[in-house]
């Protein structure tokens, strides 16, 4: 990409009222049948209007077709039981009921490559989809097949790996694996999260990233996080093994969070998603506290890798809230292109 700084979100946007229960996750579908096929498409473009709008330089799909940034892409797979439910604790953090994993898993069919086309259609623009990773994958189901969590973790690899290639191929410039569960199990990201991540990326010519990040701003996340005193090192444990991986691009939350900025140093090489938007409140963001945030950054970041982005996904976010954000978003990292180019 030739912007310097480019602007992108890190995962989700607000739904339209008339799709889906505003400021709500895992809200319910408000339409049926051909309404909701039509109705998520007109989602669609509406996030990518609010983008264009905002002055976002690599678009998404806002995650409108999907009620849930990993449960919707598992609905798609052979193998997966979701009337027999269990209850797991999520990330270690809060329980929740899930699907119970009952055979191998396999894909019939892509999940997400058609919406991704429809997209293609409408922008010219870097277009970058999310994907769900392999470890955060496993950590929202029960698993009464495999009864190994490497090796659940080791088939949605290969299964990803699918659907990722096929993304790649009608038109998607960069491909983004979603794994808060990396701030978590930190001994099985060394022994084989980092390793399954990489099989999901094989063979892929895009751009590839990993989001890791410290979650929505439900009370669960945001309980968590008063607990982890006042230096966030979490990212310390998964970094150096990611620096030597093959990912091109790591995500990280930055703004109003007590992550040290040096720990960037620890990808140096790697380009960067700098996250510069708390999604974690309605307040949105001055420019001048965006353009704060990436000059700090940009002691361990060269700017031709840095990509401002927000800290998280804004679905539970008002609409207004969020595009206020992302326009904040884009004039902050305007002021630092100002600055790099006196």
């Amino acid at each position: 990409m030739n912007t310097l700084l480019p602007t992108s979100t890190a995962g989700s946007l607000p739904k339209p009222s008339w799709l889906a229960q505003p400021e709500t996750l895992w809200s319910p579908w408000k339409l049926e049948g051909e309404e909701l096929v039509e109705g998520r498409r007109d989602a669609l473009r509406l996030s990518l209007d609010d983008q264009r709008h905002a002055g976002i330089d690599i678009v998404s799909d806002g995650e409108q077709t999907r009620q849930h940034f990993v449960t919707t892409f598992i609905e798609h797979l052979d193998g997966v039981d979701f009337q027999d439910r269990r209850t797991v604790k999520i990330r270690d953090r809060y329980e929740a009921s899930v699907p119970t994993v009952v055979g191998a898993v396999t894909r019939p069919k892509s999940v997400f490559v058609d919406d991704a086309k429809f997209l293609r259609q409408y922008t010219k623009q870097p277009i970058k989809w999310a994907l769900p990773g392999p470890m955060t994958m496993i950590d929202t189901l029960y698993d009464d097949h495999y009864k190994s969590r490497e090796k659940l973790a080791w088939e949605f690899a290969k299964i990803l790996n699918q659907e990722a290639r096929e993304l790649e191929a009608v038109g998607v410039d960069i491909i983004q694996f979603d794994e808060p569960a990396f701030n978590v199990f930190f001994d099985e990201v060394n022994d084989w999260g980092v390793a399954a991540l990489e099989k999901a990326i094989e063979g892929l010519k895009c751009e590839t990233a990993v989001h890791i990040c410290y979650g929505y701003g439900i009370k669960a996340n945001t309980d968590w996080k008063k607990t982890l005193g006042s230096e966030w090192r979490q990212y310390e444990e998964a970094f150096p093994k990611l620096q030597k991986s093959n990912i091109d691009i790591v995500s990280l939350e930055c703004h109003n969070s007590q992550v040290p900025m040096d720990l960037i140093e620890l990808i140096r090489g790697k380009k960067v998603m700098v996250g510069a938007i708390d999604v974690a409140n309605d307040a949105i963001e001055t420019p001048e506290a965006v353009a704060d945030t990436l000059r700090k950054a940009l002691r361990f970041v060269d700017a031709d890798k840095l990509y401002p982005s927000t800290n998280c996904g804004m679905a539970p976010l008002a609409r207004r809230v969020a595009r206020g954000k992302l326009e904040a978003l884009s004039a902050g990292a305007e002021m630092i292109r100002r600055e790099l180019t006196v």
